[in-house]
């Protein structure tokens, strides 16, 4: 009988009721504040983080999970008599974490080749951020504990990600300038003229979807495009920053527009609002092919 342990990492923004209500390992991404490093999940929470962000003149920065530190837990969940490990991870064109935990995998195999076939590493792209492999990684935990195959879980997560869509906006877009996600000049003037970019992030990609003029019409906007591209009836998630009522508010618009509450609602962590900033909206689903 398979024994199956779910895993991602804290880009995922898992909530930490459904990590400790399905027992998912979550691996810590480490965050710098200059020559200060702090581990997330563990050294501080999001409300933690924020503040942190908001006293902060700099950028802060975020170190990938290493193979080294993959290597350790492949180990150590052998040893705890797991059959099979479902790890999914951060955006690989994003952070080289995805990539170091094939490699850990390589390396654990070909240190112990007696353990092909007795023990299983799956790693999957997450394609995306926050809730969008969030989501998928707490329904793969629920999907193990009712007994389904690990080969059916895999299929299930990479169908999702694969497929999923997140349309969200930042309120500002001084994080966005600092990283270089959206050119200073272009940053500074959008910021004059009120404008407020809404991006898509599917297929490993971020782009700017449409922009709205003014914080009000930035939940109308995103609305739409979701409601113009989900499949009906599916599962849908929320995501929000520091300010959890424009998270609330989105929520409540869309139950009313589609006729169901959303599943789960994700609070971005480091990954996230570094680049993005302490105050975003948006809705993660599942879309509809072209």
């Amino acid at each position: 009988m398979s024994k199956i342990k779910i895993m991602t990492d804290s880009a995922s923004d898992l909530p930490v009721k459904a990590e400790k209500e399905h027992d998912i390992l979550v691996v810590p991404f480490k965050v710098a504040f200059g020559d200060k490093s702090y581990t997330s999940r563990i050294d501080f929470n999001e409300e933690g983080f924020y503040k942190m962000l908001n006293e902060f003149d700099g950028l802060p920065t975020h170190s990938q999970i290493t193979a080294f530190e993959y290597g350790e837990i492949f180990e150590q969940l052998f040893n705890e008599g797991y059959t099979d490990v479902i790890n999914v991870t951060i955006n690989k064109e994003g952070s080289a974490t995805y990539n170091n935990s094939l490699l850990a995998t390589e390396q654990f195999f070909e240190d112990h080749p007696e353990r092909k076939g007795k023990f299983n590493i799956y790693t999957i792209d997450g394609v995306s951020y926050t809730g969008a492999y969030g989501y998928p990684v707490i329904q793969a935990a629920i999907k193990a504990e009712k007994g389904e195959e690990p080969e059916e879980i895999v299929e299930y997560i990479t169908d999702w990600v694969q497929n999923c869509t997140i349309f969200f906006a930042m309120y500002t877009l001084k994080y966005a300038r600092k990283s270089g996600r959206i050119p200073s000049a272009a940053a500074f003037a959008g910021e004059l003229m009120g404008l407020r970019p809404i991006m898509r992030i599917q297929d490993n990609k971020i782009v700017t979807e449409t922009k709205v003029r003014g914080d009000k019409n930035i939940i109308p906007s995103i609305i739409k495009l979701t409601e113009d591209e989900i499949i009906p009836q599916t599962p849908y998630c929320i995501v929000c920053g520091e300010d959890k009522s424009a998270g609330e508010e989105l929520a409540a618009q869309l139950t009313k527009k589609l006729g169901y509450p959303p599943e789960e609602t994700f609070m971005i962590g480091a990954a996230v609002a570094i680049n993005a900033g302490p105050k975003v909206v948006g809705a993660i689903f599942k879309r509809r092919q072209k």
